[in-house]
């Protein structure tokens, strides 16, 4: 007999009849805050004496110029000079292309495939006016054989990683990117919410992926950006296990899953049993909120990140868990930026004396691993306000009542 609220009793139809579109309202990123975007990072280069940086085809790129193009073999990329407007290097026969998808214009400086790319760049940063010495920011994303091309060529500028200026912008998000990101949110607790409702036994973990997949399509999202399912022992993997499970009554659920909203990303995960809890699975549950819960409270305008790991970590030592990175405990960092990609910048972990601002987003996950046991993890994120932090969506309620729904 299921003694969990919210957890099993309904068909997968009946499940996503519950569901429906909720990015009907919602916009993508505008033109006004590219150009926003652009003008903080020039600024940032100019007060910190770098030339130009190198954005590659990927999120960097598409953070900065709103330009959609993936990574591959072939140099594709814009430069952005500390001073003046940005142009694109790309295959010439890629020009109609790019001008296609192309939401801030500039000038493309096309190469042919028997040509090279990284002549041409040195080429356009010298008509550019930007000549040696001079300091050049690498897209810290663009793959090495990009790198290592340019760097043979060069002579007299220093490359550096266009972290510095990436991070910078990126770390900090706009109104416009926490509203986007606050409605994948809620639109991966709702498919949460489903998946635990058809739970039964026997049911397979790739069963409860496929419906999450099509749960995320239900709320109006392309599909989940990323799924994982795990039963019983197999969640003390905190990635999981390349084998699929059957659920089994006692068993630990781990569900961690995300959806994408015009760019930018949700990642929620709920941890809960199957059944009845045994006293082991409600001592490890209970010290997993207390150790989220802490990790919150110690996230203050001003704090180095590292204050807020170090929380999580002294809250599970105060449970007899750890202490570090010892099992039974956490073994990885607390939490981890979030935005475009999934994993960005800030981190919350040991050794990041970065102070927490207004506009930084993180994951809040604290995981507990008992290894041969199971693995706890409750994953909610939040955003540094003027007031401090705020939560995305509100923590799993209880292990009993997970989603809150008897509160």
């Amino acid at each position: 007999m299921l003694n969990t609220s919210g957890i099993g009793g309904k068909t997968p139809e009946q499940a996503l009849a519950t569901l429906s579109d909720m990015t009907t309202d919602l916009q993508p990123i505008g033109i006004q805050e590219f150009h926003a975007r652009i003008a903080k990072a020039q600024a940032y280069m100019q007060a910190n004496g770098i030339d130009a940086i190198y954005l590659n085809a990927g999120t960097n790129l598409m953070y900065f110029t709103g330009l959609r193009w993936y990574a591959s073999e072939r140099m594709v990329g814009a430069i952005l000079p500390a001073k003046g407007e940005l142009e694109f290097i790309a295959p010439h026969f890629e020009i109609g292309s790019l001008n296609d998808f192309m939401q801030i214009p500039g000038k493309i400086n096309p190469w042919h495939e028997h040509e090279s790319p990284y002549a041409l760049f040195l080429q356009v940063l010298e008509n550019m006016g930007i000549q040696a010495p001079a300091t050049i920011g690498i897209d810290e994303s663009a793959q090495f054989f990009i790198f290592d091309g340019i760097n043979q060529l060069q002579q007299g500028l220093s490359l550096i990683n266009a972290k510095a200026v990436t991070a910078h912008c990126r770390m900090h998000k706009s109104p416009a990117e926490i509203a986007l990101m606050q409605r994948a949110m809620d639109m991966t607790l709702e498919v949460h919410k489903a998946a635990a409702s058809i739970l039964r036994e026997g049911i397979s973990t790739t069963e409860v992926e496929q419906f999450i997949h099509q749960a995320h399509k239900q709320v109006g999202a392309p599909g989940s950006y990323f799924c994982i399912v795990l039963f019983g022992v197999a969640t003390s993997f905190p990635h999981g296990v390349k084998h699929a499970q059957h659920l089994k009554q006692g068993d630990m659920v781990l569900i961690d899953t995300g959806c994408k909203v015009h760019d930018y990303l949700s990642d929620i995960t709920r941890t809960y049993v199957f059944g009845e809890a045994s006293a082991r699975q409600r001592q490890l549950w209970n010290a997993e909120q207390q150790a989220q819960a802490a990790a919150f409270n110690a996230a203050k305008l001003g704090v180095a990140c590292e204050e807020v790991d170090k929380a999580a970590r002294q809250a599970l030592a105060q449970s007899g868990l750890g202490p570090d990175y010892q099992l039974p405990g956490l073994p990885h960092r607390t939490g981890h930026g979030i935005g475009m990609d999934i994993h960005e910048w800030p981190y919350l972990v040991g050794g990041n004396t970065l102070p927490l601002a207004p506009g930084m987003c993180f994951s809040n996950e604290p995981m507990i691993v008992a290894p041969n046991e199971f693995g706890v993890r409750l994953e909610d994120h939040f955003y540094m306000t003027e007031q401090g932090p705020r939560w995305f969506t509100k923590p799993s309620h209880s292990i009993d009542d997970p989603f809150g729904l008897n509160a």
